[in-house]
């Protein structure tokens, strides 16, 4: 059996990692898209993961989704017919992984989905239009939760599907304990919050953008934010870049690595985040941390459902009162991860081998 395994963005590369050094270049091939603009630091991630370097690389341009996804399906067409997997494994629900799932339908090589059945049920959110797709043409989905496998099953998806946990808490169990030594950041502040944002839904909006930023001031919270490129672009297209920088109670940093993000998020009091990774991660025994989701819906409810995070809505009172109730209360009480034990990757190896 030989697997075709295709990724192009940073969380892929985190995310699959464990699947990765499971498998060798006898049984795999590592197809790298390099959807993100940040393409060498992509790359860079590999390296910092020792995670061995794709076998194959795509020129990919940057120009709009719709032109990224059909150059995507093009070259992959090309490789596929090529190196002839017997299956092509991809995971979430990226433009890597529609373009990689619709390349393999027509090639006839049967999609296996790791992080199947995730919705948020919100159509606003390009990630939704990416997995319910993908979940439709896949032969073989590897659900993170029983709620995932729930949402699956009511969509009559014609797959078979298999609850694996999340590959997300393997590579925290992987990576958590070297991150202090790795990590090239220096970390002297106490009892702040970490906060992430980079979601278009937010941050493209600049009456939304804008009542972020103005909860998050107005709440005082000592707040270390690592600054995403498109953030940043926003905020100074918006004219709110000044505003936020020289604030008392926010310190902006450059975009960081993950062994620095897994330091900032063990060393925090809690998080705030848009981001969907992190509402996993953070559910991990080796963060464990209470969660703000500054977000309208989740595509991951099991963390809300679990006492781990919640989910504020986008107006400014609720955003600020949300950040004040976890300044107030930020510890957890003892709770299992909902996404699994840490074991996801040693199973989905096994069900491969099963069911291709």
């Amino acid at each position: 059996m030989r697997v075709a395994i295709v990724l192009g963005t940073r969380p892929e590369i985190i995310k699959l990692a464990p699947l990765i050094n499971k498998l060798n270049k006898k049984n795999s091939s590592l197809i790298f898209t390099g959807q993100h603009y940040d393409y060498e630091m992509s790359i860079q991630f590999f390296k910092q993961l020792e995670v061995r370097k794709p076998d194959y690389s795509l020129d990919v341009s940057h120009s709009n989704s719709a032109s990224q996804v059909s150059q995507i399906i093009g070259k992959l067409a090309i490789l596929f017919n090529k190196i002839k997997p017997d299956t092509v494994m991809v995971q979430g629900d990226t433009n890597t992984v529609l373009a990689a799932s619709i390349a393999a339908l027509k090639c006839e090589i049967p999609v296996s989905h790791v992080e199947a059945g995730l919705r948020s049920f919100d159509w606003r959110m390009p990630e939704e239009h990416n997995r319910v797709a993908t979940d439709h043409i896949s032969e073989i989905l590897f659900a993170p939760t029983h709620l995932s496998k729930k949402n699956l099953i009511s969509e009559k998806v014609h797959g078979k599907i298999f609850v694996t946990g999340n590959t997300v808490i393997d590579s925290i169990d992987m990576f958590a304990d070297m991150s202090a030594r790795k990590a090239k950041l220096e970390i002297d502040e106490r009892d702040f919050a970490l906060m992430t944002l980079h979601r278009a839904e937010n941050v493209d909006n600049k009456n939304i953008l804008s009542s972020i930023i103005s909860a998050v001031l107005e709440s005082n919270q000592k707040t270390i934010l690592p600054l995403h490129p498109r953030t940043k672009k926003r905020l100074l297209e918006f004219g709110l870049f000044e505003k936020f920088t020289k604030s008392k109670n926010v310190k902006i940093i450059q975009s960081i690595g993950y062994f620095e993000m897994l330091e900032l998020m063990k060393k925090c009091s809690f998080i705030m985040t848009d981001s969907g990774g992190i509402q996993e991660e953070a559910t991990s025994p080796k963060i464990h941390k209470r969660l703000v989701v500054i977000r309208k819906s989740t595509d991951r409810p099991e963390a809300a459902n679990a006492g781990f995070s919640k989910i504020t809505g986008l107006s400014k009172a609720s955003i600020l009162s949300a950040i004040k109730q976890a300044a107030r209360n930020p510890s957890l009480p003892k709770k299992k991860s909902p996404y699994g034990t840490g074991n996801a990757s040693e199973q989905i190896i096994r069900l491969i081998h099963q069911n291709i």
